[in-house]
């Protein structure tokens, strides 16, 4: 199963009728997504290949039972659109804007968790369960690459995911719900919010995190398990290790300054807490056969 949705999850597509929106809800429709409704401000009583259109997100939830929300809006139009779901009662939003402003990032993590709700992203490629349903833009031919099985995959990276997953699958295993965190500096949900829900997933036998430099929340993580809040095993590859301290790469968020954010005190965090950490993608199903062989 899915750690945050399943195939009758009724979902709303903010954006629909754009040219994101309605390509993307064809193809998560294709992989199991209940989708139920769409809005496109000034376009409700409309359909979209099928899917009715509303003009607000609380007519989607009062007519159609919506409770989950994927929004494909540019990032200047991202925080009114999550304030709409919130507003309207939805608990879970993924949002996959590139460029969010970092204040309105902000306002929307402290508006979610306010409301007890979960925001997946920005700059993120969504969510998936291979074989249920995803709520994101992960391309067609992901179903060669994503199977299903018991790996719960966490991932800041993009380029990186595929890669990683790939080897997740070489190794025999597959995948039992992958969440993209995002890039950006403030993400909408972190690392350490996901783990407790990885560690409560009777599909998920363990986790692999899918890191880079920048930030902390690998070192969040690390604590969980420090604490014994996240038991399971845990291998990590972290991308970024011989990248000099004040240099951005890649993703905004993927930066070390000020001593803090490199790879070198991700992994002693990780290790010291009990995590394996591959020093390539290669070594990443290597290291779950180790993993999940001791545990047994």
């Amino acid at each position: 199963m899915s750690i945050l949705f399943d195939a009758k999850t009724p979902v709303v597509v903010q954006g629909i009728t754009g040219k994101e929106g309605s390509y993307w809800t064809r193809h998560m429709r294709d992989l199991g997504t209940n989708v139920v409704a769409g809005v496109t401000p000034g376009k409700g009583g409309m359909e979209q290949d099928g899917v009715p259109v509303c003009g607000h997100v609380a007519e989607a939830v009062e007519r159609y039972g919506a409770k989950a929300s994927m929004i494909f809006v540019p990032p200047k139009f991202t925080k009114g659109a999550v304030v709409e779901a919130l507003d309207a009662g939805i608990k879970l939003i993924v949002t996959i804007a590139d460029g969010i402003p970092l204040h309105e990032m902000a306002e929307i993590r402290t508006r979610a968790k306010a409301e007890g709700a979960m925001v997946i992203g920005g700059n993120t490629s969504g969510v998936i369960s291979p074989g249920v349903a995803m709520m994101g833009c992960f391309p067609y031919w992901i179903e060669r690459v994503y199977k299903k099985g018991r790996i719960g995959i966490m991932t800041r990276s993009g380029s990186l995911t595929n890669e990683v997953t790939s080897m997740v699958v070489a190794a025999g295993y597959g995948v039992s719900t992958l969440a993209g965190v995002g890039g950006d500096p403030v993400p909408g949900t972190r690392f350490a919010e996901l783990l407790p829900l990885y560690e409560a997933d009777a599909d998920t036998d363990a986790v692999v995190i899918i890191g880079e430099l920048g930030g902390t929340m690998e070192e969040e993580a690390a604590e969980l398990m420090s604490q014994g809040a996240f038991t399971k095993p845990l291998v990590a590859f972290l991308g970024g290790r011989t990248a000099p301290a004040g240099v951005r790469m890649g993703h905004a968020g993927a930066i070390a300054t000020g001593g803090k954010g490199s790879v070198k005190d991700k992994i002693e965090a990780l290790e010291s807490a009990g995590a394996l950490v591959a020093d390539r993608p290669s070594r990443v199903g290597v290291l779950l056969r180790r993993a999940l062989g001791e545990r047994k």
